[in-house]
């Protein structure tokens, strides 16, 4: 995780999306829910940079053709395959929600909140690299 944000409740997601996007960055992921249309948005087709980003963003499931039972099924596995990118995202959220027990905001106010959920990621990322640190040990230690 590399940038977070914070607004109201009343805001949707895909009007934050620019601020997310890194002068690095070559590909996105999102989810269907979200992100739908991003790249029609005024932010991303002024931007010369953001326009040439490549937005993989999953379909709705009900827009996937129906197939045949023997037949085999590659836009369902495309959609699954990007969903197995986006989910090491998803997982520090895990992490912060199930081992740090945040599930909604404790304070009045979106600096104090925001300040609190830049501190959870930063101790999300440093426990997931702690996490690769440990298994790699195991790997060489079996290998």
């Amino acid at each position: 995780m590399h940038t977070i944000t914070a607004t109201a409740a009343n805001a949707h997601d895909i009007t934050e999306a620019h601020k997310l996007l890194r002068e690095d960055d070559h590909v996105v992921y999102g989810d269907s829910g979200w992100y739908i249309g991003i790249e029609k948005r005024d932010e991303i087709k002024n931007n010369d940079h953001f326009r040439k980003i490549g937005f993989r963003i999953n379909r709705r499931p009900k827009s996937l053709p129906q197939v045949s039972d023997h037949a085999i099924d590659w836009e369902r596995y495309i959609e699954n395959r990007k969903s197995a990118v986006r989910c090491k995202v998803e997982h520090a959220f895990k992490i912060i929600k199930d081992t740090f027990g945040f599930r909604k905001v404790r304070y009045q106010g979106l600096a104090k909140n925001f300040n609190k959920l830049n501190v959870l990621f930063a101790c999300a990322n440093l426990l997931m690299v702690k996490r690769e640190q440990i298994k790699s040990q195991k790997a060489l230690i079996r290998g």
